[in-house]
């Protein structure tokens, strides 16, 4: 019997990439390329992808890359859709492709920019919450109480709301996604590339180093994270939200905590009141069950 899938079987991503093992960045660009398709560009600023893709003309991602400034991804991408539609490429899609510090921190104010004056770009954050590829510094998607090379206590400050930052510029098109809910990804990833305007993914990208898990618990930790609800899967639209995986009953959050050492130092209270902010957030989230 022939099982029909709603994955493209057509790879984007090749063999021959840098990445260490069980890395959620590269599971992430494996689905995203099955969703954007080969006439897509991608504009990297410094980050691990700027390693994992491999030296030109080597290229793993199959599709051009285009190596940004730290802080400009979102205008280098914008510059190279302009020249694109002055050459008559219209039908090519260009992909901001940034971890957390080309995101949150040093690149938001060109993000902010670009979604401001509405540029027809795809910004997508692999989201892996620290500064990984320079060696495990906390950033402004570090979660409050997780280990890093530079809060070796666990940060005293919450993770920043970029989702929320993003959507006061009124994107086209906003949402999550994981590589453990690979066919939402997929889908969310053809639906933007065929949308107009400034559109942005957040992509949760579990990092075994950096998260101090093994290898093989990637998709463990990024299923955990959505039926946890730290990490709800949903896409705003046209003013419009839907919740795409409603979870009846969470899970505790010290369920996906306890598999990761960077939590090791955040103890009893800290969990119980990262349990009682995650219950907040999920509370206000419209079509929750």
């Amino acid at each position: 019997m022939k099982v029909r899938l709603s994955i493209p079987e057509p790879e984007g991503l090749s063999a021959g990439h840098l990445a260490c093992q069980g890395c959620g960045a590269t599971l992430a660009m494996r689905y995203a390329l099955k969703g954007l398709g080969p006439d897509t560009v991608l504009v990297i600023p410094a980050c691990c992808w700027t390693i994992l893709a491999g030296p030109a003309p080597l290229l793993s991602t199959g599709v051009n890359v285009v190596h940004s400034p730290f802080p400009c991804a979102a205008a280098v991408a914008a510059g190279v859709r302009h020249g694109l539609l002055a050459r008559g490429k219209a039908s090519t899609c260009v992909v901001a492709w940034a971890g957390d510090g080309g995101t949150f921190d040093i690149g938001l104010q060109a993000l902010s920019g670009a979604a401001e004056r509405g540029e027809d770009i795809l910004y997508v954050c692999y989201d892996n919450e620290a500064y990984m590829n320079t060696g495990i510094q906390r950033s402004g998607g570090t979660p409050a109480g997780a280990w890093t090379m530079t809060t070796p206590e666990g940060s005293a400050l919450p993770k920043k709301d970029l989702d929320a930052i993003v959507e006061a510029h009124h994107p086209a098109y906003l949402a999550t996604a994981t590589p453990a809910y690979a066919e939402d990804m997929v889908r969310k990833f053809k639906k933007a590339r065929g949308l107009t305007g400034f559109r942005f993914i957040r992509v949760l990208a579990p990092c075994p180093p950096g998260w101090k898990y093994e290898p093989e618990e990637t998709v463990r930790l990024s299923r955990l994270a959505v039926q946890t609800g730290l990490f709800p899967l949903y896409e705003r639209e046209g003013g419009a939200f839907r919740l795409n995986v409603p979870v009846a009953k969470r899970r505790p959050v010290t369920e996906f905590l306890s598999r990761q050492g960077r939590f090791r130092r955040l103890g009893a209270d800290g969990e119980t009141a990262l349990q009682a902010r995650v219950d907040a957030a999920w509370a206000a989230l419209p079509g929750r069950t």
